[in-house]
């Protein structure tokens, strides 16, 4: 019955914006931590940010003042605003649900599909 369905992604320049969706179907929403993670040809899957269960934000260090997440609750959605994108932000983006924010090998509840991101310079 969980699913979550990532939308938003396609083909920038670099510079630019897009903003990323994750739907979440199945379960409530509101009681669990929620986050972003990418992973970029040849490279492993790493953690971009997230919303623990008291909506405080975490984010690692290369999207800092770039990259924003935020959530509605009422509609089971999370949001990752991302500017002033760079080529080395392609990559594919997952979102995730957990008890906590773990790393990507963290036993999350559930992921989404992915959606592809390419920064072009």
């Amino acid at each position: 019955e969980v699913q979550l369905v990532e939308s938003g992604g396609g083909l920038v320049q670099a510079g630019g914006s897009l903003r990323l969706s994750c739907a979440a179907s199945g379960f409530t929403f509101d009681d669990y931590a929620v986050a972003w993670f990418r992973q970029a040809p040849g490279k492993e899957r790493e953690g971009v940010s997230c919303l623990d269960r008291d909506r405080r934000t975490h984010y690692k260090e290369f999207v800092k003042g770039r990259f924003t997440i935020s959530s509605d609750n009422a509609k089971n959605m999370v949001y990752l605003q991302m500017n002033s994108l760079k080529t080395e932000d392609t990559a594919i983006y997952y979102c995730a649900a957990g008890d906590q924010c773990y790393g990507s090998g963290g036993p999350w509840r559930s992921w989404g599909q992915g959606t592809q991101v390419t920064v072009s310079s």
